[in-house]
């Protein structure tokens, strides 16, 4: 059963995302001038933690050392992005796996260029996480069944995972009712019993935990170990018609993926520059791992679930969407 729940909580508005839009910051004259000599390109991303190499490699440089001017676009979700893609209104955009699987599923042509990230492989410390109350009766991912079950949106990648994990630990996930309920808002829906369980992303996750929350599962990491949750990507034909500047997009990512892997630190402080996500939280989340390779294994046992519970209406074509 799927239902759509949206709260509103004052009380969380403090860790609201900022949805805002924003390229590289205006300078002088001369600097205008010698972006005139770049190549435009223009970015959609969610204003979340998975998104910072993208800002760091613009803070860095690295699109410009590869002859583009980077635009970057914020969207509030997945829904906007993937037909901003096939609009024309971003030549490139972010996107968990499932939502650009879901658009080729439906007719539409999307190629992945880039990595976006991968969870840490950890199942006691991931990026999001199923949890349940302190004191609540459910121990074990079997016991979803029958239960009230929030994701930030309906079939996609949270409720697969979760009914895969259900199914293997012997429960039965078609009897679970999943609730559409934003991040920022699921701890509270959590705590006040409007949901048994809640899957949470960072920095929500750390929210949760802070108040009284416990982990049931590592839904990522459980899994699969080596999978890659978001990428950046591109209509196909954009692939096709504009190989050279994909190719110097692709390279400067990668630059990106590599340096925010090697400067946690730094990922932490630039979040803080598109999101409102406060000093203390940003210090205690955990950062997803970024990597340049992405795990062809891992995404087609997320594409062969994504068929099972009927995210997807014919089997995945991986040929079609990655590189």
């Amino acid at each position: 059963m799927k239902h759509s729940l949206k709260l509103a909580l004052s009380s969380l508005a403090v860790l609201a995302l900022a949805a805002c839009s924003s390229g590289s910051p205006s300078g002088s004259d001369e600097s205008a001038a010698g972006n005139a000599e770049l190549e435009q390109i223009t970015v959609g991303v969610i204003p979340i933690v998975d998104t910072a190499p993208i800002w760091l490699g613009d803070e860095k440089g690295f699109f410009e050392e590869e002859g583009l001017d980077l635009t970057i676009e914020t969207a509030t979700g997945g829904a906007a992005i993937v037909p901003g893609v096939q609009s024309g209104s971003y030549d490139y955009a972010f996107s968990n796996l499932i939502s650009l699987m879901v658009a080729n599923d439906k007719g539409l042509d999307m190629k992945v260029v880039a990595n976006g990230i991968t969870t840490t492989g950890d199942t006691s410390s991931d990026v999001g996480s199923v949890m349940v109350t302190e004191d609540s009766p459910i121990s074990s991912m079997k016991d979803l069944a029958g239960k009230k079950v929030s994701v930030n949106n309906l079939s996609n990648i949270g409720d697969t995972t979760i009914s895969d994990l259900v199914e293997r630990d012997g429960g039965d996930p078609s009897t679970i009712e999943f609730v559409e309920v934003p991040f920022p808002d699921a701890p509270a829906a959590l705590e006040n019993g409007i949901v048994d369980a809640a899957w949470i992303l960072e920095p929500f996750q750390s929210l949760a935990l802070s108040e009284g929350a416990k982990m049931l599962s590592a839904n990522f990491a459980e899994f699969d170990p080596e999978l890659d949750v978001a990428v950046y990507f591109t209509a196909a034909s954009n692939v096709t018609e504009n190989a050279e500047t994909t190719e110097k997009f692709t390279r400067a990512m990668n630059k990106s993926l590599e340096y925010a892997a090697e400067n946690p630190a730094e990922v932490r402080d630039i979040v803080g520059s598109y999101t409102q996500i406060s000093d203390e939280v940003r210090a205690e989340m955990i950062l997803p791992r970024f990597r340049t390779e992405i795990n062809r294994d891992s995404a087609q046992r997320l594409g062969d679930a994504a068929h099972k519970y009927g995210t997807l209406e014919n089997p995945v074509d991986l040929d079609k969407l990655l590189p």
